[in-house]
């Protein structure tokens, strides 16, 4: 094994880890403030895949205003998915939550059989995002480059919103006590509203990042990503955003590294070493690595 081959497979899990994290990112904030665990995620993860390709390859559009159309469409959906499914469920037990998900996660993907057939698609990029730049002795496309580098200017963006503004401030204080924020005059369905939204966005982009990273999308292609990122997200500590950033790039290089370190008879099992992974965390860290213990919402 050569170092040229170590750092090709470093920067490889450094690109899945960004779009598992774009995904944990969703489920960590709408856990983080209504205590759901929205299984419908890795559907929209699938939207925002054909979104992005509708306005590349229909639309023309540029590829930097289609990611902002990807962007819209996903928080529209998020918005849709909240205000329909869960929020007349407000109030109910939990597992009523859990239950809706999985409904609007099946739901979602028998629309998109039935109207766009599970045929996967090509997915077509611009040419200059498969160009070949040279970094430390390789070659890596511009694509990935511009995925792990989109994935960072958005989380930071995001730490930035809930960090240093009003709203996210009201964001972090619905998460911490409803009653409390009540009182303080906060609108609490504008509060979990927009943390679908923003959750659902990023999401939808990272299905566009899948897409131009693989060349081919699928209506049922969010399942398993979308369990992964769960994974990454418990991992770094569901609830916890900078835990969900930290989960998916932890799952994101020992995912590829697994497979490219190992004996090629063990790259089949990818998929089981993630969620032994998960177990192995939760035995240790029961709250992952930065998370913490929280009540149940009522």
């Amino acid at each position: 094994m050569t170092g040229a081959y170590l750092l090709s497979q470093i920067v490889n899990g450094l690109v899945l880890g960004a779009m598992y994290a774009l995904i944990a990112i969703g489920f960590s904030m709408i856990y983080g403030i209504v205590r759901l665990i929205n299984f419908a995620h890795g559907d929209i993860f699938a939207i925002g895949a054909f979104a992005a390709l509708g306005s590349i390859a229909l639309a023309g559009l540029p590829f930097p205003i289609a990611v902002l159309a990807v962007l819209t469409a996903g928080a529209l959906v998020g918005l849709l998915v909240e205000r329909a499914a869960f929020r007349p469920m407000r109030g109910a037990p939990q597992v009523t939550g859990f239950i809706a998900s999985l409904a609007v996660a099946i739901i979602i993907e028998n629309l998109a059989v039935m109207t766009i057939t599970a045929q996967p698609r090509t997915f077509a990029v611009p040419a200059w995002l498969g160009t070949l730049v040279p970094l430390g002795g390789i070659s890596v496309r511009v694509v990935d480059l511009a995925i792990v580098g989109l994935a960072l200017v958005l989380m930071a963006a995001l730490v930035a919103f809930v960090r240093f503004t009003r709203t996210g401030m009201a964001m972090r204080a619905t998460a911490e006590n409803y009653a409390v924020a009540r009182l303080m005059g906060i609108d609490i369905d504008r509060m979990i509203a927009l943390a679908f939204a923003i959750g659902s966005a990023l999401a939808a982009v990272a299905g566009l990042m899948w897409g131009a990273k693989y060349g081919q999308i699928s209506p049922l292609m969010g399942t398993v990503p979308g369990l992964k990122a769960f994974v990454a997200a418990v991992i770094g500590g569901v609830g916890s955003i900078s835990g969900a950033v930290l989960g998916g790039f932890v799952l994101g290089l020992a995912e590829v590294l697994f497979v490219g370190l190992l004996p090629s008879e063990f790259s089949a099992f990818r998929n089981a070493f993630v969620f032994a992974a998960l177990i192995l965390v939760l035995l240790v860290m029961p709250n992952g690595l930065l998370g913490k213990s929280a009540e149940t919402r009522a």
